[in-house]
C-alpha cells in the first residue's frame, strides 16, 4: 500500500506539472522560437506554365530537403528518388504568390514529409530552432548602412531567412547600434561589442555580415556565434537577395547537424533537470520536442524524461534556455521518503545526463 501511495502521488506531480504547463505555453517566452511555415516553399517562377510549375516544384522539394536536414545533398540521394519522380504524395496544395516576384507556393504534408525523410535514413531538424539577431551591414556604392528593422531591405533578409527555415531578428538599428556595428567589429573574432549591444534583443545567436558591392558582384563575409562556439564563411552574389540567400543557407547547413535527430542512430537515455518550476516545464517540453523527449517522474523540483538522441545534440538544444549540466561527479540529491512508507522494492535508475537551470 505504501508503494502504491508513492507512485499516485508521483503521478498527481506529473498532472500537475502537465495541466499549468499547458496553460504556461502561450504566455511564457521561449529561449528558441517555433518557426512558422516551415512546410511551406515559396519558388520564383516565370511563368504559370505547367512545365514552369514542375520545374519549380522540383526546386521546392530540394528547397525544403535541405531545411529540414541541412544536407544539401540529401534531396538527390537514393532514398528519395520516389519522391523525386512524384513530390505529389507529400504535397497537400500549392497555388501562386504574386509577389514580387511572383512564385509558385507549394504547401508539403508535415507528416508525410518526415515520414519520408525517416524512411531515407535523414536526420529532421524539427521547427523549434535558434532565434538569430543578424547584424547586416551593407557597403554599396551608395555608402555604408546597417539594416535595420524598419528598413525596405530588412524584408529581403526576412524572405531569405524564412527560405532557409531561420527565425531571424534585426536589431532596430539606432546611432547607438550604428557606432557599434562597423566593419570592424563585423569581421572581429570578438563578438564583446556586439554580444553587449544584442543583451536587448535575447537571441540565441548572433549573425555578424559585412556585405560589400564589388562591380556588377556582391561579396560578403559572415561570422556567427552560438554560445561559445563560432563558424564564418565567405558567399557572393549578383545583387543582396542572392547574397542573403547564399550567406542563411550557410548558416543553415552550418547549425543543421547540431540539432537534426536521425532516426535509428540516436540512444534513447534519461535526462534529469534540476531547479524546475511549471513556466520551466512549458519551455523544456518544447525544446525536447525533437528528441520524442516523455516525462517519467517528478522529484520535488528535478524532473527526468526519456529522450532519444546523441548526448552533444542534448547539450546544445538544452543550452538554448541556459541550462548548465550538473558533473558527472556530484551525487543527486535524495529525496525524503515519505513518512510511514517502505521503500521501494527496487530503485529507479539514474539519469545518465542531468542539468540544471
Amino acid at each position: 500500500p505504501a508503494a502504491k501511495f508513492v507512485v499516485r502521488e508521483s503521478s498527481m506531480r506529473l498532472c500537475k506539472f502537465f495541466f499549468v504547463g499547458c496553460l504556461s505555453l502561450v504566455s511564457l517566452a521561449s529561449h528558441a522560437e517555433t518557426l512558422n511555415g516551415l512546410y511551406q516553399v515559396l519558388e520564383p517562377v516565370s511563368s504559370q506554365s505547367p512545365q514552369e510549375r514542375d520545374q519549380a516544384t522540383q526546386r521546392a522539394l530540394q528547397t525544403l530537403v535541405i531545411r529540414l536536414t541541412g544536407d544539401a545533398k540529401a534531396a538527390e540521394g537514393p532514398g528519395l528518388a520516389a519522391i523525386r519522380k512524384d513530390p505529389q504524395q507529400i504535397i497537400s496544395q500549392y497555388g501562386y504568390d504574386a509577389g514580387p516576384p511572383e512564385s509558385l507556393q507549394v504547401d508539403f504534408d508535415p507528416v508525410s514529409t518526415d515520414r519520408a525523410l525517416r524512411d531515407a535514413g535523414l536526420a529532421i531538424w524539427g521547427s523549434n530552432r535558434p532565434s538569430i539577431l543578424g547584424w547586416w551591414l551593407n557597403d554599396s556604392t551608395d555608402g555604408s548602412s546597417l539594416v535595420g528593422d524598419g528598413q525596405a531591405v530588412a524584408q529581403t533578409l526576412r524572405r531569405a531567412a524564412q527560405h532557409r527555415g531561420l527565425p531571424l531578428r534585426l536589431p532596430l538599428g539606432d546611432l547607438d547600434e550604428q557606432v557599434v556595428a562597423t566593419a570592424p567589429n563585423l569581421e572581429s573574432a570578438d563578438a564583446t561589442p556586439l554580444r553587449a549591444a544584442s543583451e536587448r534583443y535575447g537571441a540565441d545567436a548572433l549573425l555578424a555580415v559585412h556585405a560589400r558591392q564589388e562591380g556588377s558582384q556582391w561579396q560578403a563575409k559572415w561570422r556567427l556565434w552560438l554560445g561559445d562556439e563560432t563558424e564564418q564563411g565567405s558567399v557572393q552574389g549578383a545583387d543582396t537577395a542572392a547574397v542573403a540567400d547564399a550567406v542563411l543557407l550557410a548558416v543553415s547547413q552550418t547549425l543543421a547537424p547540431r540539432f537534426a535527430v536521425k532516426p535509428g542512430v540516436s540512444s534513447e537515455q534519461l535526462l534529469e533537470v534540476q531547479g524546475m518550476n511549471l513556466e520551466r516545464y512549458a519551455a523544456l517540453g518544447r525544446l525536447l520536442e525533437p528528441f520524442g523527449g516523455q516525462p517519467q517522474r517528478v522529484e520535488g523540483d528535478r524532473i527526468v524524461y526519456r529522450v532519444n538522441g546523441s548526448a552533444d545534440q542534448l547539450r546544445t538544444q538544452l543550452s538554448l534556455a541556459k541550462l548548465q549540466e550538473v558533473p558527472a561527479g556530484e551525487a543527486p540529491v535524495q529525496q525524503p521518503p515519505v513518512d510511514g512508507a517502505q521503500p521501494a522494492a527496487a530503485p529507479e535508475p539514474q539519469a545518465q545526463l542531468r542539468f540544471h537551470w
